[in-house]
């Protein structure tokens, strides 16, 4: 296995901070499918999406299955290189703590420009939250038509940065208010105070496969970017 050679601290430093959703995914039609009736993991090609990401030089090692309830391991520094991905069918996704920020960048936005120009007929949805002190989050959600929002701030203070059209979004996927009330969004609150990874969720609706724990995902270990290790080693290091 090669050694990944771009982290200062030892393998063995304790992370500060940590995480709590840090899912991308891509969804192609149909968008009506049951997650539990998508395709099983396919670990090849979860390896290959993997492989795929600007912040991704190799994948050194597959780790095996895990649930798709089953978070990261976010303990050491040597927990930060791995991964959780799947490929169900339609449905690709990955489970990375690159993507967490406390604000200063938006990595999960960036993956997700990075997908829309591969994928431009899918839905890409991405929830991430941080916790390091206080709560960070981003979320985004970008239709084949073009409606997009991203969110990124503290849910508990301020700066807090909307962009895009949550209501075009809505619209886009003919969300019925109950709908939206039933997942606790409400978009007449301060922008810091919605629940958007709640409405992201209604973006993936009955497909959303992070809530089963049959699910099956495949961890992989990797060797992160320069850059991307640079980023980390800001975020979860003093």
């Amino acid at each position: 296995m090669d050694e990944n050679t771009y982290w200062s601290s030892a393998p063995e430093r304790i992370v500060r901070g940590s995480m709590g959703l840090c899912h991308l995914t891509v969804f192609e039609a149909p968008f009506n499918v049951d997650a539990r009736q998508l395709a099983p993991n396919d670990p090849a090609r979860a390896r290959a999406f993997v492989e795929s990401f600007d912040g991704v030089e190799a994948v050194l090692e597959d780790l095996g299955p895990r649930s798709a309830q089953a978070p990261l391991p976010s303990a050491t520094r040597s927990d930060l290189d791995v991964v959780h991905a799947a490929a169900w069918g339609g449905m690709l996704s990955i489970v990375t703590p690159a993507f967490a920020t406390d604000g200063n960048d938006e990595p999960l936005r960036s993956a997700a420009k990075e997908v829309r120009e591969r994928f431009p007929d899918a839905r890409i949805v991405g929830r991430v939250s941080y916790h390091g002190g206080m709560e960070h989050t981003e979320n985004i959600v970008w239709l084949p038509d073009g409606a997009v929002f991203h969110t990124s701030g503290w849910p508990a203070d301020e700066p807090f940065v909307v962009s895009g059209d949550p209501h075009a979004v809505i619209a886009s996927l003919d969300l019925k208010g109950w709908m939206v009330d039933n997942a606790g969004v409400d978009l007449d609150e301060p922008a810091n105070e919605v629940y958007w990874a709640g409405l992201a969720g209604l973006a993936l609706g009955h497909s959303d496969p992070w809530g089963w724990e049959e699910m099956e995902t495949t961890a992989f270990r990797v060797r992160h970017s320069e850059a991307a290790v640079r980023d980390m080693e800001r975020l979860y290091f003093v």
